[in-house]
């Protein structure tokens, strides 16, 4: 084929579906919804709200993978203390809730969402078999990269030693350190803190934190007066490099911290998950995942590793160096979509282009494609469309453009739009991680605990029916599963707006056509060059039947020679099979 308009890789049918959860918020039906509202004013999401109707109905929308966001304990402003959990300092929590990403012991799991706190990891693994039960595959996050300024592990085995016992404070870096140290300064709480807002009152909230001398910041920032806006509640983890000698590299020996997570990443993988999704991946060595990934495989060669990562130029490197299995297409595919749902004036489907043929070249099957998750903001909501049906053309294309994963984040589906100002995040057209706080346009559908969609609007009930027809067929139809793909371009009649391409193998075949444009219908014939038409098998002696997959109606052409007639309405798209 012309690689104009194809690639030549091997294609790997990796067309899993992921539903990701935020544990805390999915199951609560609490309605509050107050300002930085506590647990019992607000509610939260238990392991236990996860029912058996809640893993089938999601198992039946087409998810094969649900991603637990969330179940690693974390730091917290919630008092614990009474099940012998030391209290956080809210100083350096952001949300009355805290941060999933400020882990507090990577043994552990977040009392929060237990019902019976002492019994809380014996809930969740009663979780991992029942979503397995479901024949549903379970992923969690690792955070590899940082910890909480509280980090303090009760769940931990005999014999393991927290982050930092052994440390020598006295330098900046040491191989043999687990942190990174700002020596004779101690920590100062960014200015503008306000632990949980004006009404939250605790003995610990005034301004001050013990921490001295200063370690390091998540986000790399080596200073002992981090702001706001960095990761100021969480400490970096040293892997090994130097960042203040030109990131010079100790990794023989093996430095403490490698081990310790090994052994954090196996204590999960023996729990029997199936996957983890690893947060800001690439921010830690891509040597140590060379040498974590194979020990982690030996204990469960299926189990699956995410990487969060944002520099095309540095993807190849993450599979072949790092031995990761996926990536996050976020700067790629997601951005140049999200500028085409919005009708930016830069948005065009050149981007598209530039994804298959230049970013994910040679490894497209294992890039994980989204238009939601727990960072970005909801496609309803104010800052993004507005309407959960523009998007519609993009879902299309991040679903079926590859044989990769697809991932949708739970009530993207019924078009939640992150309204409110929920706490530490404010007004950001996002659903909060930070607070407690009740999902309105996720609860219609979970419904009291039914999860039957009894309290969806008519046009929400059909958005849902939209996704699941489209996540099913993707999931089921050989041709995007494993099938290979050929960009139609220079089409008679398509915009900078529009975009269509072929997923076949030799039984079948399936057009996607997909129409950003807001206002004009893309009505046109579509003309099959002769290459494809011999690839096809195809001639013009013969009918042919075209199938629209996500609306089952059909129409037959007598001779495809003279095109193929689409019509797709504005902020629409197409999935023929034939």
């Amino acid at each position: 084929m012309n690689t104009q308009h194809t690639t030549e890789e091997p294609i790997k049918d990796n067309k899993f579906i992921i539903y990701q959860i935020m544990v805390r918020l999915f199951g609560n039906q609490n309605t509050t919804n107050k300002h930085y509202g506590s647990r019992d004013e607000n509610g939260v999401g238990k392991f236990n709200d996860i029912t058996d109707k809640a893993l089938s109905e999601i198992k039946a929308l087409g998810a094969s993978h649900i991603w637990y966001t969330g179940v690693i304990e974390h730091a917290t402003m919630t008092d614990n203390s009474a099940y012998g959990i030391k209290p956080d300092d809210p100083d350096i929590v952001k949300g009355i809730a805290g941060s999933p990403y400020a882990i507090k012991d990577y043994y552990d799991v977040d009392p929060d969402l237990a019902v019976n706190v002492p019994n809380r990891m014996t809930e969740f693994e009663a979780l991992v078999r029942r979503t397995h039960q479901h024949q549903l595959k379970v992923i969690i996050d690792f955070v590899p990269n940082h910890v909480a300024r509280t980090y303090n592990s009760d769940g931990k085995p005999a014999g393991v030693l927290d982050f930092g016992v052994n440390d020598d404070k006295t330098k900046a870096f040491s191989p043999q350190n687990d942190f990174y140290y700002i020596p004779n300064q101690p920590f100062v709480v960014p200015a503008g803190t306000n632990a949980g807002g004006d009404a939250f009152k605790s003995a610990l909230k005034d301004g001050r934190f013990d921490e001295n001398p200063a370690k390091a910041t998540g986000n790399d920032v080596f200073s002992a007066t981090p702001s706001l806006n960095d990761w100021s509640e969480t400490i970096k983890l040293n892997y090994g490099v130097d960042y203040q000698d030109n990131r010079r590299t100790y990794f023989d020996p093996i430095p403490p911290v490698w081990e310790k997570m090994r052994d954090i990443l196996i204590f999960w993988a023996k729990k029997d998950v199936d996957g983890f999704r690893c947060d800001m991946a690439e921010m830690v060595p891509v040597e140590f995942w060379n040498w974590v990934i194979p020990a982690v495989k030996k204990v469960n060669p299926a189990i699956i590793f995410i990487a969060e990562a944002y520099n095309p130029q540095e993807y190849s490197k993450y599979f072949t160096t790092g031995q990761f299995d996926f990536l996050y297409d976020k700067v790629g595919l997601y951005d140049g979509l999200k500028r085409l749902i919005r009708d930016e004036s830069n948005g065009h489907v050149k981007d598209i282009t530039y994804v298959w043929s230049q970013e994910s070249r040679g490894f497209s099957s294992q890039m994980v494609r989204f238009l939601e998750n727990h960072d970005e903001e909801r496609i309803a909501s104010a800052g993004f469309a507005g309407n959960p049906w523009l998007a519609k053309p993009a879902m299309v294309i991040s679903a079926t453009l590859s044989s990769g994963p697809i991932m949708i984040y739970f009530g993207q589906e019924v078009g939640e739009p992150g309204r409110g100002n929920e706490g530490f995040g404010g007004e950001d057209n996002r659903t909060t991680i930070f607070d407690y706080w009740g999902v309105p346009e996720h609860q219609k559908w979970m419904n009291d605990g039914q999860f039957d969609g009894g309290k969806l609007s008519e046009d929400q009930k059909k958005l849902r029916e939209f996704y699941r027809k489209l996540l099913t067929t993707s999931a089921q139809k050989e041709a995007i599963r494993r099938g290979k793909f050929y960009e139609l371009n220079n089409l008679s009649g398509f915009s900078h707006k529009q975009y269509g391409y072929l997923r076949f193998t030799d039984e079948q075949r399936v057009l996607a056509v997909a129409n950003f444009d807001r206002n004009e219908a893309l009505k046109t014939y579509i003309h099959l060059p002769a290459e494809v038409l011999k690839i096809l098998k195809i001639s013009g002696e013969k009918g042919v039947t075209f199938k629209n997959l996500l609306t089952d109606a059909s129409f037959f052409i007598p001779d495809i020679q003279a095109g193929i007639p689409v019509n797709v309405l504005p902020a629409d798209a197409l999935l023929l099979e034939f």
